[in-house]
């Protein structure tokens, strides 16, 4: 049986950051821009986002010669539907959804 843990604050507030731009591929290093979070907490965190199957990530090419790839993620369906149940903005729901074994 899987345990249900409540999403940080860092979570949410990174989910959010998501839901702003649904459809949208999303680089570690804007996000951490955005919404303020250091890199040792953002990068475990959208590791742990991936794997808990809320986000999905690919290697995108560099946008200039001699710049690395770098890693986009953007909201999976499982992903869109925890970020609006932990929309601040949205009407309270009960129960607000967590991760399973994050």
């Amino acid at each position: 049986m899987k345990r249900r843990r409540k999403l940080s604050k860092q979570a949410v507030k990174l989910l959010q950051a998501f839901l702003a731009q649904r459809v949208e591929w999303r680089h570690g290093y804007d996000l951490a821009k955005e919404i303020g979070l250091q890199s040792g907490t953002l990068y475990p965190l959208l590791i742990r986002l991936t794997e808990g199957g809320l986000l999905e990530s690919e290697w995108q090419p560099a946008a200039k010669q001699g710049l690395p790839a770098r890693h986009a993620y953007r909201l999976t369906q499982k992903g869109l539907a925890v970020a609006h149940a932990n929309n601040k903005n949205a009407p309270q729901q009960s129960g607000a959804q967590g991760l399973a074994s994050i």
